[in-house]
């Protein structure tokens, strides 16, 4: 009866997914269904150690922390596990040969949050591989299904994506980052003078990073092209929006886009893409 025990687990980490995040659910629903579970098992997986530093302020994430990771490669080595989100990352990660390094990495810039608040250039970029591209390289091993040479010709463009994703997130979260949990992460760059010169700069690097991304969304498997390309237009909005957006207006307030022109995205980027056959 194991499998009904895999099948709640599952379905644990698809519920994290649809109530932390409504963008990503939306990608991952147009994606095909044999791989919709691990997409959401690796969400989930880095959606709760992402939680353990940003949100449980009042214990001791040091040690929380700690624990999941000894229990996460646990789990991977025993091929079972009681907590539901790490049961079913496990499963991903042994079937589809996830690398541990990658995991290692994402779990290292989890640790970073714990202790650091200004980045220079090096810890950015260290920060920005394993927070963010490693997901997107999690990712891209179940989008390719065992296929190496399909997974070496996207693993660029699969960390230019999440390397995007992430630093508009930076751009979203300033305000909240720097007020509750004092960080910021754009390397040299003062919250209190932070200007459209600097936002300039920042907007050029991640505008480098979505268009080699989406070079290699053109060329992802069919089962995962769809919904993957749905992720990347939203996060294009949202950036366009965010470029528009005044310096100090970044700095006081958290731009987003409304689950209404979410839904309207998804639908026009569907019809879009179904009508001419392309992205």
């Amino acid at each position: 009866m194991i499998h009904l025990f895999e099948k709640t687990t599952l379905k644990c980490s698809k519920i994290i997914t649809q109530t932390y995040s409504t963008s990503f659910t939306l990608g991952i629903k147009m994606l095909d269904k044999s791989i919709q579970p691990p997409i959401y098992s690796i969400y989930g997986f880095v959606r709760y150690a992402d939680e353990i530093v940003d949100t449980f302020h009042e214990f001791d994430k040091e040690k929380l922390l700690e624990k999941f990771e000894e229990d996460t490669y646990q789990a991977i080595s025993q091929k079972i596990s009681l907590n539901p989100v790490l049961h079913s990352f496990q499963i991903v990660v042994n079937k589809y040969n996830i690398d541990l390094e990658l995991i290692k990495a994402f779990l290292h810039s989890m640790k970073m949050d714990l202790n650091l608040t200004n980045y220079d250039t090096n810890l950015y970029k260290e920060y920005i591989y394993g927070s963010a591209e490693v997901v997107g390289l999690m990712c891209l091993k179940v989008f390719c299904n065992g296929d190496k040479d399909k997974y070496d010709s996207l693993l660029p463009e699969a960390k230019s994506l999440g390397a995007a994703f992430q630093k508009v997130n930076f751009l979203r979260d300033m305000k909240s980052d720097y007020l509750e949990r004092g960080r910021t992460y754009f390397p040299e760059v003062n919250f209190n003078f932070f200007d459209y010169d600097t936002k300039l700069s920042i907007e050029k690097d991640i505008e480098k990073d979505f268009k080699e991304a989406k070079e290699g969304i053109k060329r992802l498997p069919s089962s995962a092209q769809l919904g993957v390309y749905i992720a990347y237009r939203y996060y294009v909005k949202l950036f366009k929006k965010i470029k528009r957006t005044k310096p100090e207006k970044v700095m006081s307030t958290r731009i987003r886009i409304n689950d209404i022109k979410k839904l309207y995205l998804l639908v026009l980027t569907y019809l879009q893409t179904k009508l001419s056959h392309n992205i």
